[in-house]
């Protein structure tokens, strides 16, 4: 027991105690319809913003359609359960919806990341913007008998009680797939890439066998986040998933951190009930302003993390030092380093070896020709 490193686990301690408490507080009747869909919400926000902090935090690509693979486990998703059961309270379609919609986003991550993620930079940037706005567009001017066409494609809007409980489920799923896949010598790789691409390749590392890796996999779980989403919602638009819910998303990565899953998690839900709070103030044309303010934080973070101005205050200013100040540092608590040299068990002592007096041996032919001499 003294050995778990519970570090390691917190985010799941976390989520499975709020997740119990909520599900009977849910189940019960306790909790209002309002905070319900609140949450709802924000396990969907969560699956989002941790999916893609494996592309943009792990692996240093840049992706901006990432609302393009919800996009299409909405609406995939929405479809399956509208076929199979129209009233969409079936725990065994909603199970295969959203494994259906995650498939589905699977494949079309890895078609377009096959050939996109030959590219860098800028370049990669815009291919996913253009694969979110191309899937977008499709699902718009689809026929009314499939998706909808433009008023959109009615799903079965699950019962709000159970959802939440599966929101939180596929939270943990998703965390456990991610977090284990950083974790292991897959992840090393992965952030071997993000590091230094070049030098990657040099050690034989697969650079595109990683990349469509973990494109797939942000790709899946951004899929389910769409079919929860069709599931908490009675009609499916394709003007939701556009290119400023693309922006939202990526601000909730870059706010929690690079790298960060539990930084991703916690800002996924500040900024969710931040949006939920502005949705409210702001109507009207006011609601621009929203938009406004998310590319207004996402201005600044880069600032604030890249200015060499600001490298001071930085250093200053972290969760690291205000945690260090809150713990304060006993010199005396600190325990030796195990792996010093004289702790390492050898068969001669490190002193012998050190008071050891070097003699050259002479060889049998140098003394056969000094005694011939």
């Amino acid at each position: 027991m003294a050995n778990i490193k519970w570090k390691r686990y917190l985010n799941y301690i976390v989520i499975s105690a709020l997740a119990v408490l909520f599900a009977v507080l849910s189940l019960t009747g306790t909790l209002k319809l309002g905070t319900q869909i609140l949450l709802e919400k924000i396990t969907i926000s969560i699956i989002l913003a941790v999916s893609l902090s494996m592309v943009v935090g792990f692996l240093g690509e840049l992706s901006l359609g990432h609302a393009g693979f919800m996009c299409v486990g909405a609406y995939i998703g929405g479809k399956v359960a509208c076929l199979v059961d129209g009233d969409g309270n079936s725990h065994l379609i909603l199970i295969t919806a959203i494994l259906v919609g995650g498939v589905v986003a699977a494949i079309c991550g890895f078609i377009i990341g096959l050939p996109a993620l030959r590219l860098k930079g800028d370049y990669l940037a815009i291919v996913t913007l253009a694969f979110g706005e191309i899937v977008r567009s499709l699902f718009l001017n689809s026929t009314p008998e499939s998706f909808g066409s433009t008023l959109g494609l009615k799903t079965p809007r699950y019962d709000s009680r159970f959802l939440l409980i599966y929101g939180f489920v596929f939270v943990l799923i998703a965390l456990a797939v991610i977090q284990n896949l950083i974790k292991s010598k897959h992840g090393r790789a992965i952030t071997a890439i993000r590091d230094n691409e070049i030098a990657a390749k040099a050690t034989g590392i697969n650079i595109t066998k990683y990349k469509l890796l973990v494109f797939i996999v942000s790709a899946f779980f951004a899929g389910v986040a769409g079919v929860l989403f069709s599931h908490a919602n009675y009609t499916v638009q394709s003007k939701t998933f556009d290119y400023n819910y693309s922006i939202e998303i990526l601000v909730m990565v870059v706010l929690g951190g690079m790298g960060s899953i539990n930084g991703a998690i916690i800002s996924a839900t500040l900024i969710t009930f931040l949006n939920e709070e502005l949705t409210t103030i702001l109507t009207g044309e006011l609601s621009v302003l929203k938009d406004l303010l998310y590319a207004l934080i996402l201005i600044l973070l880069i600032i604030y993390n890249n200015a060499p101005a600001l490298k001071g205050v930085r250093e200053k200013y972290n969760l690291r030092a205000f945690v260090g100040k809150i713990r304060k540092h006993d010199p005396a608590a600190d325990k030796d380093d195990e792996a010093k040299w004289h702790r390492v068990p050898t068969k001669i002592d490190m002193n012998e070896v050190l008071s050891t007096d070097l003699v050259v041996k002479e060889s049998r032919a140098e003394k056969g020709d000094r005694g011939g001499k």
